[in-house]
């Protein structure tokens, strides 16, 4: 059994030129993200042509910033109601988990929404939408982002997969 660097540069070895400086790229871009073993990602996207790399990046910002951005000091004092319930006692950080926890919620039903493509408890009415990723300078390059539901919890940036939501 070869270590994991020896299979990454076999594997790399076996594309043409172009592939290789496509893997080695989307390696860099995803270490930039954080993401630990990113090497069936990039198989995926230079394989298989799906668009690994943006999905990752809306989804880790999708938790960083409707989810985890609950934990920045004063988030709760946006909330009325978060204050009421502080000054009656409340322990901030349940209050901090709970709200952490419906954002998670909102997010995965936003995108579960999203992944479907349209509304089918909607009768009469021919509208769906697809989540297409977008180049650099901006137009879409035709590559859907889909079954991003799917994924959301292995985003978490703390890499406990959402766990301490439901603590």
């Amino acid at each position: 059994m070869s270590d994991p660097q020896s299979a990454w540069q076999e594997w790399l070895n076996s594309l043409d030129a172009p592939r290789q400086a496509a893997a080695e790229s989307l390696r860099a871009r995803f270490s930039a993200l954080g993401v630990a073993d990113p090497v069936d990602l990039i198989k995926s996207e230079v394989i298989d042509d799906l668009p690994q790399l943006a999905r990752s990046v809306l989804l880790r910002s999708l938790w960083q910033a409707a989810i985890d951005g609950w934990t920045d000091p004063g988030s709760l004092a946006q909330l009325p109601t978060a204050q009421r319930l502080l000054a009656a006692g409340a322990d901030r950080e349940d209050l901090v988990r709970l709200v952490r926890a419906v954002a998670y919620e909102a997010v995965f039903a936003t995108l579960e929404e999203l992944d479907a493509g349209g509304n089918a408890h909607v009768s009469g009415v021919e509208a769906g939408w697809v989540v297409m990723e977008s180049g650099e300078d901006g137009p879409p390059t035709e590559r859907p982002l889909s079954g991003l539901h799917e994924d959301l919890l292995t985003m978490d940036p703390s890499g406990r997969d959402g766990a301490d939501l439901w603590e």
